[in-house]
């Protein structure tokens, strides 16, 4: 493919006084490409006369600028797509502009971080706190200022970027100011009075870390709880109606029996058909009535029926379908958001006369602002791979495929199939050999055979130890053995493959690491390492390898490890919740709940303590439940843990019930609640994600999914010295010795011409694309009429615009929202 050094010279925009173009090109053959008048807003030009003839360098230098504005707003568009962020944040001005690139950096975003977890971690030293950790009230309040005049500046910055109307319109950030100001006169009271005071607003803390921009995976979760919400509360009324039926029916069958407590009356009745709904009471709640009569167990079996095993599992398949429709729609969204931005960025790097198309000389332009520590070879492969047409130019239709093509990390195609190939004949054959022995089936199934007998041996060795001290001076000669197996194992995968290609694959990631560890176990036990002990514990983390026979098996670890950065992010969604939780269980309950504090409760015996002397011996009596608090923030944490599990999660409510007001249940019945639709939000998007795999593996059957996403492109020596030739004239040789090695590698092995592969591992969104292949031309058809029809509308407004605008301003690009 040629590369065009000379682009095309487009109409100039800098106006006249009278309003007329200069249009006259420049004679100089280096001469600098002015934009298209689709260009940016961000730059003003001061002297808006035409130049002179002698002016060309000044006409030069007003171009370039004027091209590097475009490039940074097109990087903009890019990245605002890639993100999903509205287009209504675009920067609007060279003001708008310094405060969004200074929003917009890793810095700024880990100083958003640090004062969110700030903020979140003043809940171990503030009153009720953590014993070790309590700081004096000055202290923690100076703390908590500080933090609150850093999140100031940060909303300030964001408002010079979005402007006051902008900013006002932007809900999640007018909700963080609206807590932002409430926490600033909470703090400055406290410090005032000297003194805490009641603070559940403490709970709305976890705003600030959820408007983090690393905390991007948290937004989405949390959007898709509330847009789950309606089918679920539909749902949770028809439960909840069924269990209020229940109540009085089981109130008026079973209150006359005065040794039920149970439903003595109909709080009680509702109280304890909610827990049964949990199965944490089942079957004490119902044996009272059942010693008094057998058949009511009827009404047991029949409410558990309904309730437990249809109306739940109702609920998880309604939750799993409005999830699965949200997930599409969600792609669906955000497939269209990024096309709009690269339509917004390709208009940003067309030229007047070469509308058609990106010029390589203005793609490098926008991949140094949207990917600054990208090379200068990795540019060129990038723009390749997206020129399918093979011509100077890349097409809006090539340019539309940026996102896939620009994530891939490129490499030079060895030209020898294995390592060796080089070696003398004699060391050749003996690692080939050894290069064929580790790819046969037969040594598979070897390895296989021995982590089984592994395996069977370290569960007949456990199986035999008695209790004590498990770990015995002597290392036992199984270890050793089997040890040795594996090290000859990867020394052979090492030799035979080659470093890289070992390294490369996952599963021979996992057995070098499993090894590793094992070997470090055997140094533990050979010296007496005790505090080391535990590696040995990792042993039986080979067995996994295991699971690779099977496929079904292959693609459920497949789908956890895909799931795992999606789960993290669903786990820091729960714990929110639970601090949102365990700051008001502190404020309400702290110190309600110690040894023999419910005497006169039904759960008594778990919260006793008591001590009395049997013979010659004390004997202690425990309960321990009085360790389930709300005396600190991280006693909360365990307390809402175990909440959620349920095991008897009734014994903690009543306990701390009977020590304030019966209203405390509202608390732990709300929590359940809310823990449930987070639960059941995980369980069906483990679900999505499992049956999205199984769907997309039978579509293609023959597609090979560990490779991930490969990419290979040819390029000529001829292609690399142009390259070399227009970074020169363009920014100096300082980018182009990676470009030079290519160059003197194709003339060391007498190339004309050298292979590269793309890749980059496949994600969610590019299974989707081959799920949604047929859907997703209907979606682009879709949009693109509704960008015909918004077109006509827009134009008339735009052209009145333009006409009481001073001529100076560049115009900046239709923005379709």
């Amino acid at each position: 493919m040629a590369v065009s050094m000379d682009d095309d010279v487009p109409l100039i925009l800098t106006l006249d006084d009278s309003g007329s173009s200069a249009s006259a090109p420049l004679d100089d053959v280096d001469r600098e490409e002015l934009p298209n008048e689709n260009g940016g807003s961000y730059d003003v030009i001061n002297d808006a006369s035409s130049p002179a003839a002698g002016d060309c360098c000044a006409q030069q230098s007003s171009a370039r600028h004027n091209w590097e504005m475009n490039y940074q707003e097109a990087a903009i568009y890019l990245q605002e797509g890639e993100n999903n962020d509205k287009f209504f944040t675009h920067p609007k001005n060279a003001k708008a502009l310094a405060a969004y690139l200074f929003a917009h950096n890793h810095l700024f975003y880990l100083m958003e971080l640090s004062t969110a977890l700030l903020l979140l971690l003043l809940s171990l030293c503030e009153a009720p706190a953590v014993p070790m950790l309590r700081l004096g009230i000055f202290v923690h309040a100076t703390l908590e200022l500080f933090a609150l005049v850093v999140v100031v500046f940060e909303l300030s910055m964001k408002m010079r970027w979005l402007g006051f109307q902008t900013f006002i319109r932007h809900r999640r950030t007018m909700v963080k100011t609206c807590v932002l100001f409430v926490q600033f006169i909470e703090a400055i009271v406290v410090l005032v009075r000297q003194t805490s005071h009641v603070r559940i607003t403490r709970a709305l803390r976890c705003i600030f870390l959820v408007d983090c921009r690393y905390c991007g995976a948290v937004r989405r979760n949390l959007r898709q709880i509330f847009q789950s919400l309606p089918p679920f509360i539909d749902i949770l009324l028809l439960l909840l109606f069924f269990m209020v039926i229940f109540a009085i029916l089981g109130f008026y069958l079973f209150s006359p029996n005065h040794s039920d407590p149970y439903f003595n009356t109909l709080e009680n009745s509702l109280v304890n058909l909610f827990v049964l709904l949990t199965t944490s009471n089942f079957p004490d709640v119902m044996m009272p009535s059942y010693a008094r009569n057998p058949w009511s167990c009827v009404f047991f079996i029949v409410y558990l029926s309904i309730e437990l095993y249809f109306i739940m599992n109702l609920l998880l398949a309604v939750v799993f379908d409005t999830f699965n429709d949200i997930e599409k729609r969600k792609f669906k969204s955000l497939l269209l958001h990024k096309r709009t931005a690269i339509q917004h960025a390709y208009r940003l790097l067309i030229t007047k006369q070469r509308p058609s198309g990106i010029s390589f000389k203005h793609f490098e332009g926008l991949l140094r602002f949207y990917k600054p520590r990208m090379c200068a070879r990795e540019r060129y492969l990038t723009f390749k791979a997206l020129n399918q047409s093979n011509t100077p130019l890349v097409s809006l239709k090539d340019f539309y495929n940026f996102y896939e093509v620009v994530g891939l990390k490129w490499k030079a195609k060895r030209n020898r199939e294995h390592w060796f190939d080089d070696l003398p004949r004699t060391a050749f054959l003996i690692f080939k050999g050894i290069n064929i022995l580790v790819k046969s089936r037969m040594f598979q199934y070897t390895m296989y055979t021995v982590v089984a007998v592994n395996g069977i041996w370290i569960l007949v060795e456990t199986f035999m130890l008695q209790g004590g001290n498990f770990f015995s001076r002597n290392v036992p000669w199984s270890y050793i053995v089997f040890l040795t197996i594996y090290g000859v194992e990867l020394l052979l995968k090492t030799t035979g493959l080659g470093p890289v290609e070992y390294l490369s694959s996952g599963w021979n990631l996992f057995d070098f690491s499993v090894t590793l560890f094992a070997f470090l176990g055997l140094m533990a036990l050979a010296f007496n390492m005790e505090p080391f002990y535990f590696i040995v514990v990792l042993r039986p983390l080979q067995l996994l390898r295991l699971f690779k026979l099977k496929k079904r098996y292959r693609n459920v670890l497949d789908t956890m490890f895909e799931l795992f950065p999606r789960m993290a992010s669903l786990g820091l969604t729960l714990l929110i919740f639970y601090y949102c939780f365990a700051i008001v269980g502190m404020e309400f309950f702290a110190g309600v709940v110690y040894p023999n504090c419910c005497n006169t409760s039904t759960v008594a015996d778990a919260y006793r303590w008591v001590n009395h002397t049997v013979g010659n011996k004390t004997v202690v009596e425990e309960g321990y439940y009085y360790l389930n608090n709300f005396d600190n923030i991280l006693n909360s944490f365990v307390t809402l843990f175990e909440l959620t599990v349920v095991n008897d999660w009734y014994i903690i409510m009543e306990g701390v019930t009977s020590q304030t007001t019966h209203w405390s249940r509202l608390y732990f019945m709300i929590f359940y609640i809310v823990t449930m639709v987070v639960m059941t939000i995980i369980v069906a998007f483990i679900l999505d994600a499992f049956v999205f795999r199984m769907n997309y593996t039978r579509k293609n059957q023959d597609s090979e999914e560990d490779n991930g996403i490969v990419l290979e492109k040819e390029i000529s020596k001829e292609e690399v010295v142009g390259i070399i030739e227009l970074y020169k004239r363009i920014s100096g040789a300082s980018e182009t010795a990676q470009l030079q090695k290519i160059v003197l590698q194709m003339d060391k092995y007498g190339q004309m011409s050298t292979v590269f592969l793309g890749r980059r591992s496949r994600t969610k969104s590019d299974l989707s694309m081959k799920m949604y292949e047929e859907e997703i031309q209907e979606w682009y058809e879709e949009h693109s009429r509704k960008e015909e029809t918004q077109t006509p509308l827009q134009e008339p407004a735009s052209a009145s615009n333009s006409s009481v605008k001073p001529l100076s301003l560049r115009q900046r690009s239709q923005t379709v929202i």
